[in-house]
């Protein structure tokens, strides 16, 4: 039921997660030329430091876009699994150049301060245009959310896309400190305090990447919950080589061998099986489940009053 369902829902949740992502894309796109140059051009390491930021961001959105379009796509002989882990690896490069910058951004900054002058800041002018990114932000994320579903990837774009908008926030507030008091180091404190925004998420989108990409146990998954699950099916002995992890971001995976009571037919066997990848299905939301079936160990005593497990047939399976 559940994988009949997704083959039907996930078409259309796809191509509205690709249209929000799209015009987040070009809005911010078209913002981190504007946040560059008016960096420059007002002396606000701020500004260059949410333009830094942004660009990871624009990347971030891009390789969402780029997943979303790839998870679509058939799968070949040379791609069996299909193209969903370019999104992941295409986010840890992202990762590690939120850290880079960040990193850029701090030496920048302390530099700045320590220096025998700190550079004049067009107060106005940062204000006005982190007031701008601030608007941007907060509405892209709004339009990327309400699109979010259960998709891990759109809410990377929704993290990155807020953290945006904490930035234009500071860069707004070192304005006001500047505009009011003359206060010039706010906006290298305030280029400080985005960067280290910067690498939280950096730091954390690569921890994520990397540990899809070692094949790790997909967060909010449990091993001995999923095993517990697979024992509990009717006509089942026993399970174990279970593993899970990610096919990407928001596509878990499960394999197990399972042991089935008795001497079942293959007929018995598979239909066992499908009980199992409907409850781990319903109970889980793991849909990609592979099972390997054995026979079950001779039980002793054998007879009807042991309560030795038994194999449901269909239509007690259905009662």
């Amino acid at each position: 039921m559940a994988a009949h369902m997704a083959e039907h829902v996930v078409g259309p949740v796809r191509r509205g997660q690709s249209r929000a992502l799209v015009w987040a894309l070009g809005l911010n796109g078209a913002f981190l030329v504007v946040e560059l140059v008016a960096g420059v051009l007002f002396g606000s390491l701020a500004l260059l430091a949410d333009a830094g930021h942004m660009v990871a961001d624009v990347l971030g959105l891009g390789i969402a876009v780029a997943g979303v379009a790839l998870s679509g796509r058939p799968l070949s002989r040379r791609h069996s699994f299909g193209f969903a882990r370019a999104e992941v690896l295409a986010a840890q490069i992202s990762s590690l150049l939120l850290v880079a910058g960040g990193i850029w951004v701090i030496v920048e900054a302390v530099s700045r301060m320590t220096g025998p002058t700190i550079p004049e800041v067009n107060a106005p002018g940062l204000m006005w245009v982190a007031l701008v990114g601030l608007v941007i932000n907060v509405a892209s994320a709004v339009v990327v959310h309400r699109a979010e579903g259960e998709s891990l990837n759109m809410r990377a774009a929704v993290v990155h896309l807020a953290t945006d908008a904490v930035g234009s926030l500071a860069a707004l507030v070192a304005g006001a400190l500047i505009w009011a008091f003359g206060w010039s180091w706010a906006d290298s404190v305030a280029s400080v305090l985005i960067a280290l925004l910067v690498l939280w998420a950096g730091g954390r989108l690569l921890a994520q990447s990397t540990h899809i990409l070692m094949e790790g146990t997909p967060p909010g998954l449990d091993a001995d919950d999923v095993l517990s699950a697979l024992r509990a099916v009717p006509g089942v002995v026993d399970g174990h080589h279970l593993h899970l992890w990610n096919l990407a971001s928001d596509e878990a995976a499960c394999s197990a061998h399972i042991a089935v009571a008795g001497l079942p037919t293959l007929a018995e066997a598979q239909h066992v099986a499908h009980l199992v990848k409907s409850e781990l299905a319903d109970r889980f939301g793991l849909i990609h489940v592979t099972l390997e079936l054995e026979d079950a160990p001779p039980l002793q005593p054998t007879n009807a009053e042991s309560g030795a497990p038994q194999i449901p047939s269909k239509e007690q399976s259905h009662t």
